[in-house]
């Protein structure tokens, strides 16, 4: 085990750490993308992704590997739906297993959060092609197959971390940038001439809750990098947390924002770039969280109970320096909230 600190008391308020990764990092050596990750962040390691592996090892592929009873393949236009398992599911599985393998070697007696990803299953509906090209999100039917076998793929996926790494207390985020376009009616066809119908709100919120009821045992944290993030929609679907990208916030946001404080929801607040770019000091970097916190009037005190600080999104376009050093800077700024929240 390398850096990890364990932890022998657990209450609420230390269901999650006060700063973690988002997903991806650049390169392709699993053991040196979780020995970083795991090394960085002593009290909330994650589970990293390598898409410069290739297909299988991206986001989107490493879920389709988890799904139960469904199978998809690479086409020149991306991910598609097919009848059996072939090459790039094996490959999605196989990388899956390395990583697996990795995360089990350097959280040996580790009891803490820990944090694994999947794409949600709206993203994952935009993403993925029926066999006609069109997206899974043009057919309500295959939607909600999508939905459960997700669901289904995420209880199994889920266990077998628990059964790699028996102290840790499990948070499952799943990856949801294209929900705010699926409510928005913003989904391109595969013409690119039209978009898909905005889905109803209701049964995007009832499918999330039936997603997360996979992980009923543990917080599930829902991420997206896009603009407007539907936080009371979330909140409503039983989200512990909400992970975004703290520069995409608008004034139109504050409201749900300290609505979602006020109710115990955790913030993920992403305020550290994503790709090479020179970092400011780490109380610079948490500014503006604390310039929201007062305009909003929330107690200076709940910040350290309530934020965890994050890159804005994945890091896998980020140099290997810099991924490094962006997490490592996670965990400053961190630090500096909560030593100075007011």
């Amino acid at each position: 085990m390398v850096g990890l600190r364990t932890l022998h008391t657990v209450n609420d308020n230390t269901r999650f750490g006060p700063a973690t990764g988002i997903g991806s990092l650049p390169g392709q050596d699993a053991r040196e993308a979780v020995k970083t990750a795991t090394g960085t962040f002593e009290d909330f390691p994650f589970l990293p992704e390598l898409p410069a592996r290739g297909p299988g090892a991206d986001m989107t592929g490493r879920t389709t590997g988890l799904l139960v009873e469904l199978y998809a393949h690479v086409e020149p236009s991306g991910w598609r739906l097919g009848d059996r398992p072939g090459r790039d599911t094996r490959r999605a599985r196989s990388w899956l297993g390395e990583d697996l393998d990795a995360l089990e070697e350097f959280t040996q007696g580790y009891e803490g959060p820990l944090k694994i990803q999947a794409v949600g299953p709206w993203t994952l509906a935009a993403a993925l092609e029926l066999r006609n090209g069109e997206a899974v999100l043009s057919d309500p039917g295959a939607c909600r197959d999508l939905a459960a076998s997700l669901t289904e793929g995420l209880r199994l996926h889920l266990a077998e971390v628990a059964r790699r790494v028996p102290g840790a207390r499990i948070v499952l985020q799943l990856d949801e940038p294209s929900l705010t376009a699926v409510l928005r009616g913003r989904v391109k066809t595969a013409s690119g001439y039209r978009t898909h119908r905005a889905v109803d709100r209701q049964i995007v919120e009832s499918t999330l809750r039936e997603v997360l009821a996979a992980h009923s045992e543990g917080p599930v944290v829902i991420h997206s990098c896009a603009p407007e993030v539907p936080f009371a929609l979330l909140r409503r679907a039983g989200a512990a947390g909400v992970s975004f990208d703290f520069s995409l916030l608008t004034e139109r946001d504050d409201e749900a924002i300290g609505e979602a404080a006020e109710a115990g929801t955790r913030l993920f607040a992403g305020v550290v770039p994503s790709t090479d770019t020179p970092l400011s000091d780490p109380a610079g970097s948490v500014m503006g969280v604390r310039t929201l916190w007062r305009r909003l009037g929330l107690s200076p005190g709940l910040l350290a109970e309530t934020v965890t600080i994050t890159p804005t999104c994945g890091l896998a376009g980020a140099s290997p320096e810099y991924a490094r050093r962006a997490l490592a800077h996670c965990v400053r700024a961190a630090r500096s909230l909560a030593d100075n929240p007011e």
